[in-house]
């Protein structure tokens, strides 16, 4: 995971520097994130073929840039990068949504929005037994109550330099009898598409965990795994309680604390600014 961080934080890095040579296109900046990849350690191959969705594409949740479909990035705008590698320590799938210019109100809600059900499926704390469904509903809810919706599953299992989709247990609406058992590693990934607009998804990848037992059984957790930061330019404060905004600002401090020593010096500066406290 640390790894991956490194890789996905000199991805973005340069992504955000090179973004006004009007060179950038969907296909050039997934190789160039292979490469990334591939400069890790024990790194054996990417785990699925990068989604990079610039604007519209971003909503098509299952995008694959081709040359005839390949858009060319501008200042302006979302970019959906939906990806992951497969290391000899273990497999990854992160997704981050970042801001290329001139964003748009409705674009920083949903991503707030989005952003919060991210969280709040990261922080439930639920009894044993639980199914997948209940997690993916704990997800939703905050998504749900402005009316919005997504039309994909929440979650889905990954194996260890296996597969990148892997079951039994799965998050999503279907009632599947397969309890979230400690150990397991699973993706919690919300999203919003408009489309013709713009797709927003935030996906980390978390581990059930066994937290404590009272009187009234025993109850699980998760612990997060992915580790890159979440970009904060795009979110709408009056949109997120405070618990929402406590989590963000220690998981991005995290991520800085865990991905900085192995950082050159200017990028430290630059991953800093990313992960400074709202």
């Amino acid at each position: 995971m640390i790894n991956d961080g490194v890789a996905m934080t000199k991805f973005f890095k340069w992504v955000e520097e090179n973004i006004a040579s009007g060179m950038l296109t969907e296909l050039s900046i997934a190789d160039k994130l292979r490469g990334f990849r591939e400069a890790q350690e024990g790194f054996v191959d990417v785990s699925f073929n990068t989604i990079a969705g610039y604007l519209e594409h971003g909503a098509l949740p299952h995008y694959s840039a081709t040359e005839k479909s390949s858009s060319t990035l501008e200042a302006k705008g979302l970019l959906l990068v939906d990806s992951g590698g497969q290391y000899k320590t273990g497999t990854t799938d992160i997704t981050r949504v970042i801001s290329l210019g001139q964003i748009t109100q409705e674009e920083k809600e949903d991503y707030t929005i989005v952003l919060k059900g991210t969280i709040e499926g990261s922080q439930a704390i639920f009894p044993v037994g639980t199914r997948g469904y209940q997690i993916d509903a704990i997800t939703r809810r905050p998504i749900w109550q402005t009316l919005r919706n997504y039309g994909h599953g929440t979650g889905h299992g990954v194996g260890f330099f296996l597969n990148v989709h892997e079951g039994p247990q799965t998050f999503n609406p279907s009632n599947i009898d397969v309890p979230v058992d400690p150990g397991t590693i699973t993706s919690i990934e919300p999203g919003l598409y408009r489309v013709g607009k713009h797709g927003i998804r935030i996906e980390n990848l978390v581990l059930t965990k066994s937290l404590e037992s009272s009187e009234f059984g025993d109850f699980l957790n998760f612990e997060t795994l992915t580790i890159c930061y979440i970009a904060t330019d795009l979110i709408e404060k009056s949109l997120l309680d405070q618990s929402h905004i406590d989590w963000l600002n220690q998981y991005n401090q995290w991520v800085y604390a865990q991905v900085s020593p192995r950082l050159a010096e200017e990028e430290k500066v630059w991953l800093a600014e990313k992960c400074k406290t709202i």
